[in-house]
């Protein structure tokens, strides 16, 4: 299931078919029976950018998506939430998380081992602890539609933002937040409780919001551009004259954080 979610990321087109023939290409012996089986346990499925870990009620209302055309340029403008697949050892869990868009500061996660549970409004609780977004953006799965959470929602005077169904650019600051997780953290591991998930994605959100300088925030981290600090350039973010290591980002976090360049192909995640 880890490489069926690896590979996902990297091929969201990819059906049972050819994922079947790439898994078969890597060695594994299967058939396309057990792989629909397990895509669909994991909530994958073909043409979506992301894992459909929240599956529509067509009972719940549905709210128009709102950040269309609008100028996104201050923290607490705009929340965004979304939930993931974290693969274990054995097993896996659902991680929900709220975000800041326009300073990508996670506000707050739970994580749990069941789509049933409440954790998705205990994060949203959790995250108006900073103050009260003016909308809150979502997908139209069934946790988010439920009263249960949109009345959270509704009790703050929050205006509700729902993305289109399949269009999983509506929320992409939260998908490059699962990229980054994923590739830097996650797929390091092989978390064989949920304490030893929790811990380690705890401390993978702490550097993410306090130490990781970002490309697009002015080399700020999530928490400085949430908290509005002017920007600074790269050489004043390090504070250092021309000296570089190569390094990866999790090394990088042991290091507290030391210069470093890195291979373009790998960019795009520290930047993001």
């Amino acid at each position: 299931m880890r490489i069926l979610d690896e590979q996902y990321l990297k091929t969201p087109f990819y059906g049972s078919r050819r994922m079947t023939a790439e898994l078969r290409v890597r060695g594994y012996t299967i058939g396309r029976k057990r792989v629909r089986r397990l895509m669909r346990l994991m909530g994958l499925e073909a043409i979506y950018q992301k894992p459909r870990t929240s599956l529509a009620n067509s009972a719940h209302k549905k709210y128009p998506y709102l950040l269309g055309g609008i100028k996104i340029d201050r923290p607490g403008q705009v929340s965004a939430s979304d939930i993931t697949y974290i693969p274990m050892a054995r097993g896996f869990l659902y991680l929900v998380a709220v975000i800041d868009w326009h300073s990508r500061f996670v506000l707050s996660w739970r994580l749990s081992n069941t789509m049933e549970s409440p954790f998705c409004g205990d994060a949203l609780t959790d995250s108006l602890s900073y103050g009260t977004p003016e909308i809150f953006n979502t997908d139209q799965g069934s946790t988010f539609t439920s009263e249960d959470f949109t009345d959270i929602l509704k009790d703050c005077g929050t205006a509700i933002s729902m993305d289109g169904k399949g269009r999983w650019m509506d929320n992409v600051f939260v998908e490059r937040l699962w990229r980054s997780l994923k590739y830097e953290e996650v797929y390091l591991k092989a978390y064989d409780s949920v304490a030893d998930a929790r811990a380690g994605i705890a401390a993978w959100i702490e550097f993410y919001n306090y130490e990781r300088p970002h490309q697009s925030l002015g080399y700020r981290t999530p928490w400085e551009a949430f908290c509005s600090k002017p920007e600074s350039t790269a050489d004043a973010r390090f504070g250092v004259d021309g000296l570089k290591i190569k390094q990866n980002a999790i090394e990088v976090y042991n290091l507290d954080m030391i210069p470093y360049s890195i291979p373009e192909q790998e960019q795009e995640v520290i930047n993001t």
